[in-house]
């Protein structure tokens, strides 16, 4: 088929002269795009399934870091690592719901792909699924090396790790994105979505993203092996003071603590952060499949670029078919991934978002926009209340007479000097008279009947203040005058006035003032 360029090109092939760039072979060239001609019509609505759940799931990541953002943290607990790794996700599924919003074109012209210089849409799914599955790495990466520094090595991860984390989880991939766009470049080669060249691209970004993925793997199985170690450790631990306590010895001391209590305290560790371990195993296996999907995808299409006789039976067939795709499926299949793998890949790393809202999402995130939503009319009602309403609404209120002013009738926070308020004068004397009659010497009233009574009412007993008493309110200080105690008027009160008893014959006797 190469050769002369006056020659024609059978179908589906098209003469590569009269184009701005060359195709498959020096004079006919595969249209564009070579999935349509490698892959079953099928594989567009594989495609656009996948793009249909990446939405789900940002519609579920959206809904994690609003509730992170506007919810208290008792209903989200919430983590800087969960909300990176969110975030990352987030980005990761943009990569798939902007093509499947714009429905770009993804041919430049009858045999050349688009690119991210010639379309905006292939930057923009570009860059958000390469920054999207660096920092997801990265994330799960300081999400397992986190959880490995505190189950083995008894380390407190603070401020110092969280600002290490937010530099290395971000800093890294914009590093990766700029080395992706400079040495390789981005076009539709796989799909609606814009994906890296092949030139560059195992040393700028496939080759780091396994790295990052394969420590990860090493922490995670580690921390798992130290665990496992642990639990045996426990099994043949039967001292008396493991037995009698989940404690070390002393609080400070974690290297004396026994077997039995250290897997205790990994124990407890593993209960609060498994569903962060369960993350970081998919998001792992996402990536580190989708690397070695897209690299030997890579790898195939080099090959039969640089020895054409790999692709002369399925050539042929097209030739002879003359553009009938399905008779020469079968000699496709060599150069291409198959589709059930890639419609796993695809759904793969579009379900992500899916998986952290079930594994970091709570019910109490559910209970709390629900609260939020009941709370708000009644919050706007009583924004929209006057000032003199609220003011009658306190005066209706008996529990806010004490807040007034005798005086002044004005509410104890405007500017007008309360009225001093004194204590009752312990020299009141009660209108319940002491009764009459003999005493013994414990100052018992004795009864005509020879029975004793007690005297109530007539000891005066005074108040002492403590020396060291904080109470308010205070008398004034000297400087100031002396205010006139205040008198005890029966009317302002429900007591039995002074005039019910006029003379000392009207005794009461308290031990029969129940009696019918």
């Amino acid at each position: 088929m190469a050769g002369n360029r006056t020659i024609t090109c059978p179908p589906p092939f098209l003469a590569s002269s009269g184009f701005t760039d060359g195709g498959w072979t020096t004079t006919c060239c595969l249209p564009c795009p070579m999935t349509d001609w490698a892959y079953p019509d099928s594989f567009h609505t594989l495609s656009l399934g996948a793009g249909w759940v990446a939405v789900v799931s940002t519609i579920c990541c959206v809904f994690l870091l609003l509730s992170w953002a506007v919810l208290p943290v008792d209903k989200t607990y919430r983590h800087y690592l969960s909300i990176c790794l969110t975030t990352a996700v987030l980005f990761m599924n943009l990569g798939f719901v902007i093509p499947l919003a714009a429905q770009p074109e993804m041919c430049y012209d009858a045999i050349t792909p688009n690119s991210m210089h010639t379309s905006s849409t292939c930057a923009a799914s570009g860059v958000f699924l390469i920054v999207g599955g660096w920092a997801g790495v990265l994330w799960v990466f300081l999400r397992s090396l986190s959880l490995h520094l505190q189950i083995c090595w008894q380390f407190v991860v603070g401020r110092n790790f969280m600002w290490f984390s937010q530099a290395a989880g971000w800093g890294i991939p914009i590093i990766g994105i700029v080395m992706a766009l400079v040495f390789s470049g981005m076009s539709f080669r796989f799909g609606t979505t814009c994906h890296i060249n092949h030139k560059n691209s195992l040393a700028d970004l496939w080759i780091p993203l396994l790295v990052f993925a394969g420590l990860t793997i090493i922490i995670q199985f580690a921390t798992f092996g130290y665990c496992i170690k642990v639990y045996l450790a426990s099994l043949a631990d039967n001292t008396a003071s493991t037995e009698n306590s989940n404690l070390p010895s002393y609080t400070n001391s974690i290297r004396t603590m026994t077997p039995r209590q250290a897997y205790r305290r990994v124990r407890r560790v593993i209960q609060l952060q498994w569903r962060g371990i369960v993350i970081v195993l998919i998001i792992i296996t996402d990536v580190v499949f989708f690397s070695i999907v897209f690299v030997f995808q890579d790898n195939t299409v080099e090959s039969v670029k640089n020895n054409p006789a790999l692709a002369t039976p399925w050539i042929t067939c097209l030739a002879v078919a003359k553009g009938d795709k399905t008779k020469c499926l079968n000699e496709a299949g060599p150069m291409v991934v198959p589709m059930a793998t890639v419609g796993a890949v695809l759904i793969l790393l579009a379900i992500n978002g899916i998986w952290l809202v079930l594994l970091l999402g709570r019910w109490s995130m559910v209970t709390g926009w629900v609260d939020l939503v009941r709370s708000s009319p009644e919050r706007s009602k009583r924004e929209f209340v006057s000032v003199d309403a609220r003011l009658d609404d306190l005066k209706k209120d008996t529990r806010s007479y004490e807040m007034l002013s005798r005086d002044s009738g004005k509410t104890m926070d405007e500017s007008v000097t309360p009225s001093v308020v004194t204590p009752i004068t312990p020299t009141y004397k009660s209108p319940l008279r002491s009764p009459t009659g003999n005493r013994d010497s414990s100052g018992n009233v004795m009864n005509n009947d020879g029975r004793r009574t007690p005297d109530y009412f007539g000891h005066t007993v005074r108040y002492h203040t403590p020396a060291r008493s904080f109470s308010s309110p205070r008398p004034p200080q000297a400087s100031s005058p002396q205010p006139q105690p205040v008198t005890w008027d029966a009317r302002e009160t429900y007591a039995r006035p002074a005039a019910a008893y006029p003379d000392e014959d009207d005794y009461v006797n308290p031990l029969g003032m129940n009696r019918i």
